[in-house]
């Protein structure tokens, strides 16, 4: 397939590779951030920057938006695409409404539109990441745009699945709960490790177990250990009496514990 990328950012530097190393071909890669794009066309066989929006004279059949959010409707307000062309959002987010929404009432011409939603972590200038293992969700506006995007997802990935906006929804939450929520607790560990002199490194194989632990089991839940699982209220206070100085920590070690202690008041019953 003929594909051109609107975005140059996490995602786009390492699917735009993924997609060609499995056939297809990058046209053209555009960005706010024109180094950016030249970046990511280095690592592409014959891909070109674009200038531009407007990709009226493009030779691509699908367009894949790979910004964030924010910028999807300021983009699409001023995106000229051939007439047919599928315009495919990257979003966690986003539901396909808004994207059908926004198209309709920008375009001059029939766009076709769908989802194509990595459910995966990404950043911008590390090794290619292999895509066979990564789960893939597809949404589209009609069957034919869907049976495209389903075979251009089976041809990297092993995980395609057809995935509502409602569905989607409910899989970037519980990414956010279990990626982003989960590295930033990893990093105020670091920080209260580094500010007593001692190595973050001692914690690794802890964390390090905890997460093969919770992937081995059905339920992450039946291998939580801590004080707050055991009841452990001595040492709780001990935790909260070290904290009192750092106020927004010794709030989120409550909220924690709180939750950890109500969780399984609930289901030890």
């Amino acid at each position: 397939m003929e594909i051109s990328f609107i975005g140059a950012g996490n995602l786009a530097w390492h699917l735009a590779p993924a997609l060609e190393n499995a056939g297809h071909h990058i046209n053209e890669v555009y960005s706010r951030q024109l180094q950016h794009a030249r970046q990511l066309v280095s690592n592409l066989y014959d891909a070109r920057t674009h200038s531009d929006l407007n990709f009226a004279d493009s030779p691509s059949r699908l367009f894949v938006l790979a910004v964030s959010d924010q910028a999807i409707e300021t983009v699409c307000s001023q995106l000229v695409l051939p007439e047919n062309a599928i315009l495919v959002h990257t979003s966690g987010g986003q539901s396909l409404k808004n994207l059908e929404h926004w198209m309709a009432i920008y375009s001059d011409v029939p766009i076709r539109t769908g989802v194509f939603y990595a459910l995966q972590t990404f950043t911008r200038g590390r090794s290619f990441m292999a895509f066979e293992g990564i789960p893939l969700c597809i949404e589209a506006s009609d069957p034919s745009t869907e049976e495209a995007l389903v075979q251009l997802g089976q041809d990297i990935s092993d995980i395609v699945y057809i995935v509502s906006s409602e569905e989607r929804l409910t899989l970037h939450i519980s990414a956010v709960f279990a990626c982003n929520f989960t590295n930033h607790l990893m990093a105020l560990a670091h920080d209260l490790t580094v500010q007593q002199g001692l190595e973050f490194d001692l914690l690794k194989p802890l964390i390090s177990e905890t997460f093969r632990k919770g992937l081995a089991v059905g339920n992450p839940a039946d291998v939580q250990t801590g004080p707050a699982r055991r009841s452990d209220l001595v040492t709780l206070d001990k935790h909260l009496t070290y904290l009192q100085s750092q106020p927004r920590l010794s709030e989120m070690y409550q909220v924690l514990t709180e939750s950890i202690q109500q969780y399984y008041a609930t289901h030890d019953l």
